[in-house]
């Protein structure tokens, strides 16, 4: 081997001799020199590693921007879609509360004026006082009585001596029977009767059954043999005329 040129690096290189012959010539050697690192080299290096590491910084600073501003959409997405369902049910329920406030309104409406019709129809009096008043305690003490056809009291009745013997004791004397009563008084529309008046079934002179109105819609009989006397509702079983004695 032999010294290396100025300024690089010497390689020596060994060349064997023909193969097959029994006496090797001595090897052939050749030097090769090496290219030498200078210090520009070296900064070139250094700053194409910090170019490569700062664009990958850069890299990865763009995706982080690009992946907060991707969540940062979605969120805002999140929160206009919470909004909108909440201002959706606040006004659902709204609208519900005005619907069931104006259901009782009409409600309350309805009842005022079915109270109102009621009382006018019904004709709901003060407590009856002065002959009235006496004819309907003395009907009401006989509720519970028997239907006897033809009886005259004082613990069974018919339909007409029963109305007979009401009246008598405030001294007016009514006919005995129905159809004779349903003519004995002033004929009074249904729409304007009192209590006390006489009501009757069937046609003014040819009456089957008779009772007494006492109010309220109610009116007091003799009915038949399985009520006997009671206290019913002309709604359901409304009289066909009225008479006014008193």
């Amino acid at each position: 081997m032999r010294a290396g040129v100025a300024g690089g690096v010497l390689g020596t290189m060994a060349v064997a001799g023909a193969a097959g012959t029994a006496n090797a010539a001595e090897p052939v050697t050749q030097t090769i020199e090496l290219p030498t690192l200078t210090s520009d080299m070296t900064a070139q290096v250094a700053e194409s590693a910090e170019v490569t590491q700062q664009a990958a910084a850069d890299y990865q600073l763009r995706a982080e921007r690009d992946a907060a501003a991707t969540k940062a959409a979605k969120q805002a997405k999140a929160d206009l879609a919470d909004a909108k369902k909440k201002a959706e049910a606040k006004q659902k329920a709204e609208e519900a509360r005005k619907d069931a406030a104006e259901r009782a309104t009409r409600s309350a409406a309805a009842r005022t004026t079915l109270t109102t019709s009621s009382a006018a129809d019904n004709d709901v009096p003060a407590p009856a006082s002065g002959s009235v008043g006496t004819v309907i305690s003395f009907l009401q003490a006989q509720v519970g009585d028997a239907y006897v056809m033809g009886a005259s009291g004082p613990d069974a009745w018919d339909c007409s001596s029963l109305v007979q013997a009401a009246f008598k004791q405030v001294g007016v004397d009514l006919p005995r029977v129905s159809q004779d009563q349903s003519v004995a008084g002033t004929p009074v529309s249904m729409s304007n009767i009192q209590v006390g008046d006489i009501l009757y079934w069937g046609g003014a002179g040819s009456a089957y059954h008779v009772g007494v109105y006492i109010g309220g819609g109610q009116y007091l009989d003799a009915a038949n043999p399985s009520k006997g006397v009671v206290v019913q509702d002309l709604s359901g079983y409304p009289a066909d005329g009225a008479v006014r004695v008193l």
